[in-house]
C-alpha cells in the first residue's frame, strides 16, 4: 500500500513531467522558430531525386507545415524534353499532415498539464485514464506521418495545387506532395488520353496513395490512362526526431500504465 501511495504521488509526477519534456521537444521540432527572429519560422530546401535516374527532380522549401516554394524538372521519356514548373510566387501548399500531428502533440501536452501544480492522483484508474487520453493523440500524431491519404486520380487532378504552378502544368501531368513517415514525397504521373473507340472495358482506379501505370481514371469529360509515375523523397531530419519522440513517450505512457496496473490487481485480489 505504502508503494502504491509513492507511486501515485510521486513517480507519476516524474513521469508526466519527463513526458510533458519530450513532448515540448517535438512541439519545437513542428515550430521550428529561428533564433532572434521574432519566432518567423525558418525556411528549408530539401533536393527530391531518385538515384540514378533525373527522369525527375524537385527543389522543394518547407516552412513549418507549408511548402512556400516547389521547384520542379521533368524529363519526357520519349522526347528527352525537360519541362520546368514552380509554384507562383503568391501560393503555399499546406501540409495538412505536419499541421494535424502538431495538433496532436499540443493536446497531449495540454492533457499532461490541465492540473493544479498540488494535484495529487487519488487512484491507479485515474492515472490510467489520462495515459490513454495522451496515448490515444499520439498514437494520432504518428499516424498522420506514417499513413499518408488515399487519393483518387480525380482528386488529385481537381486538387488545388494543380493551379498552383507557373507556367500551368499540362493536362497530361499531374503532381502530388505527401510526406510519408520521415520523407517529403513527389510524385509525378504522365498521361495519356484514351480514345473512346479503346476504352469499352473502362474500368476507373479508386484510391490509392501511389498509382501505378496503367491506372484509368475519367475527368472533365475526357478519359486517361497513366503512362508513367516518377515518385521523387527525401529525409525530413525533424521529422525523424519527432516520430522517435512518439515512440518513447508512448513506450513511457505504456511502462506507467503496466506499474499502475500491477499494483491496482494486487490491491484488488490481496488475500484477507
Amino acid at each position: 500500500e505504502e508503494e502504491f501511495k509513492w507511486l501515485l504521488q510521486e513517480e507519476v509526477h516524474a513521469v508526466l513531467k519527463q513526458l510533458q519534456d519530450i513532448l515540448k521537444e517535438a512541439s519545437h521540432r513542428f515550430a521550428l522558430p529561428t533564433s532572434g527572429s521574432g519566432g518567423a519560422v525558418q525556411q528549408e530546401n530539401f533536393v527530391l531525386s531518385t538515384s540514378g535516374t533525373d527522369q525527375v527532380k524537385g527543389v522543394l522549401t518547407l516552412q513549418g507545415d507549408a511548402l512556400c516554394q516547389a521547384d520542379v524538372n521533368l524529363k519526357m521519356p520519349r522526347s528527352n524534353q525537360v519541362l520546368h514548373f514552380a509554384f507562383r510566387e503568391d501560393k503555399q501548399w499546406k501540409l495538412q499532415q505536419i499541421q494535424d500531428a502538431r495538433n496532436h502533440v499540443n493536446q497531449a501536452i495540454y492533457l499532461l498539464m490541465n492540473r493544479d501544480v498540488n494535484y495529487q492522483f487519488k487512484t491507479g484508474s485515474e492515472v490510467l485514464k489520462l495515459m490513454d487520453a495522451v496515448m490515444l493523440q499520439l498514437s494520432r500524431a504518428r499516424n498522420r506521418l506514417t499513413t499518408p491519404a488515399t487519393l483518387t486520380l480525380p482528386e488529385i487532378a481537381s486538387s488545388g495545387l494543380t493551379k498552383m504552378f507557373t507556367p500551368a502544368l499540362p493536362p497530361d501531368i499531374l503532381v502530388n506532395f505527401y510526406i510519408n513517415l520521415n520523407k517529403l514525397c513527389l510524385t509525378v504521373y504522365q498521361l495519356h488520353v484514351l480514345q473512346p473507340s479503346t476504352s469499352k472495358n473502362f474500368k476507373p482506379a479508386g484510391g490509392s496513395v501511389l498509382h501505378n501505370p496503367g491506372a484509368t481514371f475519367e475527368f472533365g469529360n475526357q478519359r486517361y490512362e497513366v503512362s508513367h509515375v516518377h515518385k521523387v523523397e527525401c529525409v525530413v531530419p525533424w521529422l525523424n526526431d519527432a516520430l522517435v519522440f512518439f515512440t518513447v513517450s508512448l513506450q513511457l505512457c505504456q511502462q506507467l500504465k503496466d506499474k499502475i496496473s500491477i499494483f491496482s490487481s494486487y490491491w484488488n485480489y490481496r488475500p484477507y
